[in-house]
């Protein structure tokens, strides 16, 4: 990449690894004569929360030409330093132990982190080139870096490729979209349609089958880019970086992901992942589908945006009604895309789609909530749940990939089979997404997606939105999915009574973790956090053992539960409810 003059340098040092901290220098070659302001983001986009990462920064400090400078705190975020003539350095710590997509995380095996919660921004520069250098920790031997963030060409201190060195951004909101991962991890690469990607993974991961891995992943990124450029078949990331790169952080039991425009960050469970010699289960469909997912984000929130993030604000919330298209319609096709690359067959396909529908079917919530509503209160709301959450709110990911099921199926059946909801992807990805790096991009308007979809398809969805999206009307997939070939059966969870809540397990006890409003143990007085202690005076050991007790009774019948509320030893006569939960199949009529 080509830059203009040196302006913004960044260096980033990993110093202690059993301290877990970054030293970053940052040198500003032209401040504000009047005084210079930095800034940190508030949230880091793809996660709808305030994240203060500055919370995790210390001894901050600034010198011009060579002297200290006065530098204060003015904001949460921000910060401004004294008037200085001459080239700025402000140098700063970063504390790195947070074991998410989200932050940074550094010791001795590896370093990772997000720009967002790395980086300072420099206030009215934001717009301008910046430079990165990358410091290997002493200690490492054989480290590598992996990122999709390009290297410097033209640079004298250029990193190569996968080396220490310098890095570049056209601009700040470009630098911060780029993850970096450093270390020793295991490395898998592939092509998809001439595009060249790589999937690292760092943690323990013995025996890991690299080649299923490639051949299964390869064939989702390729189906993907072919749904958006048909005739092209063009990858959209060449304007931000060299290849797509996938971070996997393998733990014990960790899930998420979090989307950037040219790679993404990954949380995944060991026991997810395929091994030599060994056919995986279904946890490797789940790998596949957060794969999926977030990769189907590189299109869908990356670069087709809600207005609302064209430009992202990140000193507060960017609120928007729009996240039902952006996280409910990719959540539709990350499991779609499973099943028209040929990883998994038609069975399992029905088998998650059904999954889905059961949980959706679960939540009290979706009675009270809209998907329009549930996305504009992501930072207030779906991110901050509670104990109560499950009787209040719906998800905009498990209803909104429903209501893009929903939309599917209406727009097949308005169009005669010629048009679907892959019509509309690719109008959106025309319009909004394609040049959006260029400088092209608006984003949708928060009103736009009944036109929309009626410009791709020619097909009128005004009342299917009103009723489903900004209403809170169930999708009629019982009337729609039979339409389609696909029969919808439901069957009883389970024949025992039950109290209507969700527990959660410690060593030796069981605590109520949500108590579903309207059900048995509401009726009878049980609240969330309540442990249970005895069922008719018999013990409750682990949560399994209380379906076990259970399983003794039948509908109607009343126990005495004795519990402990806090420190204090209660007990509550409930009466046994009638299982409602019930599982929805799907098969091929």
């Amino acid at each position: 990449m080509k830059m203009k003059k040196e302006l913004i340098l960044y260096c980033l040092n990993p110093v202690d690894p059993a301290g877990h901290r970054f030293q970053v220098q940052l040198n500003i070659a032209q401040p504000d004569p009047k005084g210079q302001e930095l800034a940190l983001p508030a949230w880091i986009p793809g996660s709808y929360l305030i994240r203060d990462f500055s919370r995790q920064l210390d001894t901050v400090q600034a010198r011009c030409k060579g002297k200290t400078i006065a530098m204060r705190k003015t904001g949460n975020h921000t910060w401004r330093c004294a008037p200085c003539n001459g080239p700025l350095v402000v140098e700063y710590t970063v504390y790195a132990w947070d074991l998410s997509v989200r932050g940074a995380h550094f010791d001795e095996s590896h370093a990772f982190f997000n720009g967002a919660s790395v980086f300072l921004s420099v206030t009215g520069q934001t717009h301008e080139p910046c430079h990165v250098r990358l410091v290997p920790p002493a200690h490492a031997r054989g480290w590598k870096v992996y990122t999709s963030l390009p290297t410097a060409s033209g640079h004298p201190d250029a990193a190569k490729q996968y080396g220490f060195g310098v890095y570049a951004a056209p601009n700040y909101d470009a630098l911060i979209d780029h993850p970096v991962e450093m270390g020793t991890p295991q490395v898998l690469r592939f092509k998809a349609h001439g595009a060249p990607h790589e999937m690292v993974f760092t943690g323990v991961a013995p025996k890991l089958d690299m080649a299923r891995i490639a051949h299964d992943v390869q064939k989702i990124c390729a189906a993907q880019i072919a749904l958006f450029e048909p005739t092209r078949k063009q990858a959209p990331f060449p304007d931000s970086a060299e290849r797509y790169v996938f971070m996997v952080m393998v733990t014990g039991d960790g899930y998420g992901g979090l989307e950037h425009r040219a790679s993404t960050a990954l949380v995944a469970s060991r026991h997810d992942l395929p091994s030599l010699g060994v056919e995986p289960g279904e946890g490797y469909q789940t790998f596949l589908g957060l794969v999926s997912h977030e990769y189907f984000h590189t299109w869908n929130v990356k670069r087709i945006k809600p207005a609302a993030f064209a430009p992202y604000n990140l000193s507060r919330e960017n609120h928007t009604r729009l996240l039902w298209v952006f996280e409910g319609f990719t959540s539709y096709y990350d499991d779609l895309m499973l099943l028209r690359s040929g990883v998994i067959g038609q069975n399992d396909y029905l088998r998650l789609l059904g999954k889905t529908i059961s949980t959706v079917h679960r939540s009290a919530g979706r009675h009270k909530q809209s998907v329009a509503e549930s996305s504009f209160d992501a930072w207030t709301r779906y991110y901050k749940q509670d104990e109560n959450s499950p009787n209040t709110l719906v998800s905009y990911y498990t209803k909104g990939s429903l209501i893009a099921l929903g939309l599917d199926i209406v727009i097949r059946q308005g169009s005669q089979g010629t048009r679907s909801l892959d019509d509309v992807m690719r109008l959106l990805w025309e319009r909004f997404g394609r040049d959006f790096y260029q400088g092209a991009g608006t984003g949708i308007g928060e009103a736009s997606m009944v036109r929309l979809i009626r410009e791709a398809t020619g097909v009128d969805v005004a009342t299917f939105i009103e009723r489903h999206v900004e209403g809170c009307e169930d999708i009629p997939l019982d009337r729609l999915l039979p339409q389609q070939g696909i029969a919808m059966t439901w069957k009883p969870a389970s024949s025992d009574p039950t109290l209507n809540i969700r527990t959660r397990g410690a060593p030796g006890e069981t605590q109520i973790a949500n108590v579903f409003e309207g059900g048995a143990a509401h009726a009878g007085g049980l609240s969330a956090g309540d442990i249970l202690v005895a069922v008719d005076s018999l013990r409750v050991t682990e949560p399994g053992g209380l379906d076990k007790l259970l399983h003794r009774y039948k509908a109607g019948d009343a126990v005495l539960i004795h519990v402990f509320r806090r420190d204090e030893l209660r007990v509550f006569r409930v009466t046994l409810a009638a299982q409602t939960e019930s599982e929805c199949t799907l098969a091929v009529i």
